[in-house]
């Protein structure tokens, strides 16, 4: 696979796979605006090391799930007007994705600057991976770059068909750091290894489980799909979230495991699913009526000591209802523990919705080795799967 850097970019029009999926707010006026940044920040370097080079900078990305129909309220000119704020550069905005207009508006863009296509997902043909979509995309560029990583695992018309229609391509600067730094938890990572898995269920996390117990030291778990596992122990959960079908897959991974899982010592429970509801920590078994809903204190002093003898570390998913403040200090507290090892040496990897927010949330993120833009490409990466959009820029 070539590199970025690699490519002769000098008066070429370069197509660049963004991930500008980002959160929007609407004032009162109606005017959206960009809530949070992080996507269009990170892919930055990339876009400006093409137009540096001479390249005309063509960005594609979509944004929310319009279902192959223009709403307005999924267009891209939020995100364009950030964009031209960030790098103090005009961004034009293109009215459509692809057609007669669009084309010449790229025919009329300089070398240097940068164009952003709109939403590529008002486009029918986008997740269906048409080729006649990505056939419109390829004509408009001579080289195609890909720094979606959060979008590499879906084989769609602009991450994988436009891929095998233009001759030069690479992943972009954001890509390839996340290739790199996955690829260093699947090789031979530094020992010990701690994994920490959370989230709801045990079928979402399954596949990531079963392959780091080739790997990890340690596998600490929260989130509801403790539960599950807590059952298979023969342990009473109370009215916690269980998936009753996967019990047994759950008794299985444990007799994996060898003792290497780590499970809740207690829980943060209440009686009903609210934020306001009235809370106990219980220590073992949940009683009946009641339902865990984060990890206790107890389980966060054995999960940080573990943590805090890590050399690597990758985090995926929340230890509780992280959404709710009254069930959110266990997966801050792990996001401390993460950050203290990170402080002491330790290689950390980030990854996941609500992981990722709690890093964020805490001012840390920067005082991690990684955060990682995909959760579920990272999933699937680490996993063993091969993602279409990576896949694409090799052939």
């Amino acid at each position: 696979m070539k590199q970025l850097n690699d490519l002769v970019l000098g008066g070429k029009r370069v197509l660049i796979r963004v991930d500008f999926n980002v959160p929007l707010s609407t004032a009162a006026d109606g005017t959206r605006t960009v809530e949070d940044d992080t996507r269009i920040r990170a892919a930055i370097p990339t876009i400006e090391y093409v137009t540096g080079q001479g390249g005309t900078a063509i960005l594609v990305s979509h944004l929310g799930r319009p279902k192959g129909e223009v709403k307005p309220e999924f267009s891209m000119a939020p995100v364009g007007r950030h964009l031209s704020l960030l790098t103090g550069q005009p961004v034009v905005m293109a009215p459509a994705v692809v057609g007669n207009d669009v084309a010449e508006i790229v025919r009329s863009v300089a070398p240097g600057e940068v164009l952003l296509l709109e939403n590529v997902r008002f486009e029918p043909g986008e997740t269906t991976n048409d080729p006649a979509l990505a056939q419109q995309l390829a004509s408009l560029a001579d080289v195609y770059v890909n720094d979606a990583f959060g979008t590499a695992h879906r084989a769609h018309a602009s991450t994988e068909g436009v891929a095998h229609l233009v001759a030069e391509k690479a992943p972009g600067f954001l890509m390839q750091a996340e290739l790199d730094t996955l690829t260093r938890l699947t090789g031979h990572p530094e020992k010990p290894f701690v994994a920490i898995v959370g989230g709801a269920k045990v079928s979402d996390k399954i596949g990531i489980i079963s392959r780091l117990l080739d790997t990890a030291d340690h596998l600490l778990i929260g989130g509801a799909m403790a539960y599950t596992f807590l059952r298979a122990k023969g342990m009473a959960t109370g009215t916690s979230l269980v998936e009753e079908d996967r019990i047994d897959l759950a008794a299985d991974v444990l007799d994996r495991a060898a003792g290497r899982i780590h499970l809740p010592l207690d829980h943060v429970c209440a009686q009903a699913f609210d934020n306001d509801a009235p809370q106990q920590t219980v220590e073992g078994s949940i009683p009946e009526g009641w339902m865990g809903l984060d990890i206790g204190p107890s389980t966060v002093s054995a999960y940080a000591n573990i943590i805090d003898g890590a050399r690597t570390i990758v985090w995926n998913g929340p230890m509780g209802v992280f959404e709710m403040a009254s069930f959110a200090k266990g997966t801050y507290a792990i996001a401390d523990a993460v950050v203290a090892a990170t402080d002491k040496g330790a290689f950390s990897v980030v990854g996941g919705g609500d992981s990722v927010a709690a890093i964020v949330g805490a001012g840390k993120a920067d005082r991690v080795s990684h955060v990682s833009t995909g959760g579920g490409a990272m999933l699937e990466l680490l996993e063993g799967k091969v993602l279409p959009g990576i896949k694409a820029l090799e052939a």
